[in-house]
């Protein structure tokens, strides 16, 4: 048995997190091609399309970058390279405040600003952030400089969210989100009151709420936690503190009344959807 070498495992990991790795693992998963197949399609495309990539315009905002990421909902221990994964856009330079921040503090203090919030960015959309993903993707600096700049924030402020990858051994960054926020939602807040309360973007909110109406829904029709589960392909444990939200409804009339008025425009929603669909036949 080998040395292990971390730094070349670092860059195996990296190497999983780009778009071709992106593109040959939904082959994979989603046409049940093996990893050959996999590669020879990527091949073809890129050979067809390539030169129409090339020549099409750059549509990135100033300040942004995209980069892949693992999604939210991938269990610890699983291999990146098997892991589901994201295309988020972050906002990491917002202009002249943050050319300020640099002035007055150094790179180390532009860091530290924008740390917790580019990590709250990628959860918004769907996807956890690791230290290498910082560290190579983003401020091109060492995993030990970001993991200095992570203690430093904690003990500055234990309570600061920095939902990583590698809290989701906890798991508690992610859930407490998620929950959080259909809470607030179970209690009368609005979207915009939400937004502005967990720092999250007016999409990602519907999208927590929709996968809890969607789980409620699911939960009257008297199924298990396994079966919720795969049905939303979400992780059992989210689902398990959705339905003792739901639990908690019974017990509240205000949170009840909420909970009504939600699955009122889930269906709603599926009305309208089946209605459009169902014009469309000939």
């Amino acid at each position: 048995m080998g040395l292990r070498n971390p730094q070349r495992e670092e860059l195996a990991r990296l190497s999983c997190k780009t778009l071709d790795a992106q593109f040959t693992s939904t082959l994979r998963d989603g046409l049940n091609c093996s990893p050959f197949e996999a590669h020879a399609v990527l091949d073809v495309v890129r050979e067809v399309y390539a030169p129409v990539f090339a020549e099409a315009p750059a549509a990135a905002l100033p300040g942004r970058i995209t980069l892949v990421a693992v999604d939210a909902d991938e269990p610890a221990g699983k291999p990146v390279a098997d892991c589901l994964k994201r295309t988020v856009v972050l906002h990491l330079h917002r202009g002249g405040e943050d050319d300020r921040l640099i002035q007055d503090k150094g790179p180390e203090g532009f860091r530290l600003a924008r740390l917790p919030d580019l990590c709250q960015q990628a959860l918004s959309q769907g996807a956890l952030l690791t230290r290498e993903d910082l560290a190579y993707r983003v401020f091109f600096v060492s995993t030990r400089t970001v993991s200095r700049d992570l203690l430093a924030l904690r003990q500055a402020d234990p309570k600061t969210p920095l939902p990583l990858r590698s809290n989701i051994h906890d798991i508690g960054p992610v859930l407490t989100h998620r929950t959080q926020i259909v809470r607030l939602a179970l209690q009368g807040k609005t979207t915009s009151q939400i937004c502005q309360i967990m720092k999250h973007s007016a999409g990602a909110v519907a999208n927590y709420l929709s996968t809890f109406t969607r789980c409620a829904q699911l939960a009257q029709e008297q199924m298990e936690v396994g079966q919720i589960a795969f049905l939303l392909r979400r992780g059992p444990a989210l689902i398990q503190r959705y339905l003792e939200l739901l639990a908690e409804c019974r017990k509240d009339r205000n949170m009840a009344y909420h909970l009504k008025e939600l699955l009122k425009i889930g269906q709603a929603g599926s009305k309208k959807k089946s209605a459009t669909t169902t014009g469309r036949r000939p």
